[in-house]
């Protein structure tokens, strides 16, 4: 019998398919326009001198035509420069390192939980099993107080916390951009639960001696998604305030909120959140554009807060014995799923590439028209962004989001690597996962970072940035000591 011909449809490799599928839609209107311009081209190319100059000598122009033609011009690109957002510059950022003095190992976590709730040794149980399974490790860090046996959340402790935090990231920010204090147009600070009086921002503004004019705003109760609250905020004064510097803060005081009680969604916290804290500086300088490492491209925002549930799955309040902490409700990762798929429906359109949109077009359309039961399509996130820097709030939230946006283990490394090296802190962990990526040396020039964080209310919050320049790996910052031993293999079960 002669050989069987070969079957072609098993050969090509459909990722070619969709590449070819990609490349003609995304380039449709250059694909569109060659041919035509190649044909004027040659019309062209077939007329001869004598013709062309005919041609041109047959056009008649007068003084007023060309007068009237340059003032529309000139009055079409006024409006246009004056019309068009300014950009926004991320100059550079510095994260706080807690001190080694600071650490706190699992054993030494579990030994203080025993004794302070030795009348309860279930509680003491269940926050040894989700310590196991939170993705953390062994050197992040607690405030001092919380050392103590039983803690001592004192005022006084919670504004030494915010000062080692606050300071040490502003310093950190103004030795790395040469920044001087008068040079602040606008501050923002933000943490959630801890909000004395005077705020964090005068607090801020009292130590670096600010200008009187400085516009200064403190940002509490908005949860782990208030650093790009943050970021939001001072685009829109930057859009306004014409040459201006603007520093963000983001931060959360872990001090007051230790909880000593024996509910459990209340102790969740606990296990979870650690020290951490950056300085952002900002800008919509021209002249700081060649040194900036990122200009933000997009911000959006998502509240969830007319939903009665998704506004208590993060709750303050007390429990049966009075003592206050943070109760996490069992659907918090449903209503988190929730408020991402309304983010990423409105972030898609103005990110992804023409055609994973029409894909999603066609299907969306499908699903309406002929068979309900058809698979809505994912869009492919990867062909818009480079990075991603999901909030490391648990393990739980960062498998999800890899689950649900289909991404790989290089793209959530940060996040997972950010999460077992400092905890979840809070507004801040995103900055903890950028300086990842740089510490790698994968950030190119051209890249695009996608910046994705939850809060309560319940809020999910997304910021796009692009890479202004290939940026070096850096010689300091918080994964300076550390950043060789990682990525590290993370267990799904720590034995303790």
């Amino acid at each position: 019998m002669p050989p069987a011909s070969p079957d072609f449809s098993s050969s090509v490799k459909l990722k070619y398919v969709k590449l070819g599928y990609q490349y003609v839609v995304d380039h449709f209107l250059t694909l569109l326009l060659v041919p035509v311009m190649v044909g004027i081209l040659i019309e062209v190319v077939r007329l001869g001198p004598q013709e062309i100059v005919n041609l041109w000598n047959s056009l008649h122009f007068d003084l007023i035509q060309i007068l009237c033609s340059s003032f529309f011009i000139i009055f079409i690109a006024t409006v246009y420069f004056m019309s068009k957002p300014r950009c926004i510059y991320l100059v550079d950022y510095a994260c706080y390192k807690p001190p080694v003095t600071c650490r706190v190992p699992f054993a030494t976590f579990m030994e203080h939980s025993r004794l302070i709730l030795s009348n309860n040794p279930k509680s003491v149980e269940f926050q040894m099993r989700i310590l196991e399974r939170s993705g953390l490790g062994e050197e992040t860090c607690l405030p001092p107080a919380i050392h103590y046996i039983p803690p001592k959340p004192t005022m006084e402790a919670a504004r030494g916390e915010a000062e080692v935090v606050i300071f040490s990231a502003m310093d950190s920010l103004f030795k790395k951009t040469g920044l001087k204090p008068k040079d602040i147009d606008i501050l923002i600070v933000n943490c959630s639960l801890f909000s004395p009086t005077p705020s964090l921002s005068a607090m801020v503004i009292n130590k670096y001696k600010l200008r009187s004019n400085i516009k200064s705003f403190n940002l509490s109760g908005m949860g782990c998604s208030a650093g790009l609250i943050s970021i939001d905020l001072a685009r829109d004064l930057l859009q306004v305030h014409p040459n201006s510097n603007a520093v963000v803060v983001s931060t959360e005081i872990i001090t007051p909120n230790y909880y000593q009680g024996n509910e459990r969604a209340m102790l969740l916290p606990n296990c979870l959140f650690r020290m951490g804290g950056a300085a952002i500086l900002l800008s919509n300088r021209r002249s700081e554009r060649r040194r900036a490492k990122y200009r933000l491209v997009h911000v959006v925002r998502t509240h969830k807060g007319a939903d009665d549930k998704a506004y208590r799955c993060v709750f303050e309040e007390e429990d049966k014995e009075g003592k206050v902490g943070i109760s996490l409700s069992k659907d918090l990762m449903a209503i988190a799923g929730e408020a991402l798929k309304s983010n990423i429906t409105t972030i898609g359109p103005l990110v992804l590439p023409g055609s994973e949109q029409l894909l999603f077009l066609l299907t969306l359309i499908g699903r309406k028209v002929f068979n309900p039961k058809w698979k809505p399509y994912i869009p492919d996130f990867k062909l818009a962004f480079e990075h991603f820097c999901i909030h490391a709030g648990g393990r739980a939230v960062i498998d999800e989001l890899q689950k649900n946006l289909q991404l790989s283990a290089e793209h959530v490394e940060a996040s997972r690597m950010t999460l077992h090296r400092f905890g979840n802190t809070s507004s801040s962990s995103l900055w903890y996962e950028m300086s990842y990526l740089e510490a790698k040396g994968r950030m190119k020039k051209g890249d695009r970072i996608w910046q994705i964080a939850f809060g309560s209310g319940f809020k999910c919050n997304s910021a796009v940035w692009k890479c202004n320049r290939t940026i070096k790996k850096p010689t300091d910052g918080p994964w300076e000591d550390c950043i060789h031993r990682y990525p590290v293999h993370i267990p799904e079960v720590v034995k303790l």
